[in-house]
């Protein structure tokens, strides 16, 4: 219930108004079944303009960090994650990602609808950087259709009356359906993994323009990014 309230009276009304942005190529969202929505990530604000456009709940899943705050504006801001059915993950490791992706195993085969960002993380420089394997990992041995989904302008992105002051419009477009047969016959392969991933990050990146860095960001760009150098 507290998904639809916020999606459709509070968070989206507010997205239309003041961003006005625009969604292109939602003729490519399923309808029914499962599927994996797949974006790449330079802001925090991707998910909900990402899954807005989206007629179906979408569920993402969230650092752990952002479950733990302290004082009225950390719960606060757990109870809106958990509301809207945000899965909370630690992301220390590789093997730390295992119950993420088997909640969203889980999700699938329900019917429902994964919303991931396969960088992992926001991109510290607005590049784009090496995809992790988690989303093909489930989509490939599952068979289940993967959108890319590729968002521009969410870094300068910004109400309608700070756009000449250095903000701009998000555009967020739904691409066609990830060719995943390539690898049909390999599902369970790690190897199979990482090349559909580099080929899914190389699809939005031909929509999104942005330059690719064939590594995940490093300790020191990530504090940098959140302020901490």
């Amino acid at each position: 219930m507290w998904y639809w309230f916020f999606k459709f009276l509070v968070v989206g009304p507010v997205l239309r108004a003041g961003f006005l942005p625009r969604w292109t190529g939602r003729e490519h969202l399923p309808r029914t079944g499962p599927f994996v929505l797949a974006g790449n990530h330079t802001s925090m604000v991707e998910p909900a303009f990402v899954s807005y456009g989206v007629p179906r709940k979408v569920i993402f899943v969230a650092k752990r960090k952002y479950y733990e705050g302290r004082g009225p504006k950390g719960w606060a801001l757990a109870w809106f994650l958990t509301a809207v059915g945000q899965v909370p993950i630690d992301v220390g490791s590789a093997s730390s990602a295992a119950p993420a992706l088997d909640t969203a195993t889980r999700l699938l085969r329900a019917g429902g609808v994964w919303g991931v960002f396969p960088e992992g993380t926001r991109s510290p420089d607005g590049r784009m950087f090496r995809g992790h394997t988690g989303c093909m990992r489930v989509a490939l041995p599952l068979g289940v259709p993967v959108i890319p989904v590729a968002v521009k302008d969410a870094r300068q992105v910004g109400p309608w009356w700070t756009w000449r002051k250095g903000r701009t419009r998000m555009t967020v477009r739904y691409l066609e359906p990830f060719d995943a047969s390539p690898w049909a016959d390999r599902r369970e392969d790690p190897q199979a993994w990482r090349e559909a991933t580099d080929a899914l990050m190389a699809r939005i990146r031909d929509v999104t323009g942005q330059e690719y860095v064939d590594r995940y960001p490093t300790p020191d760009e990530l504090r940098a990014r959140d302020g901490h150098a």
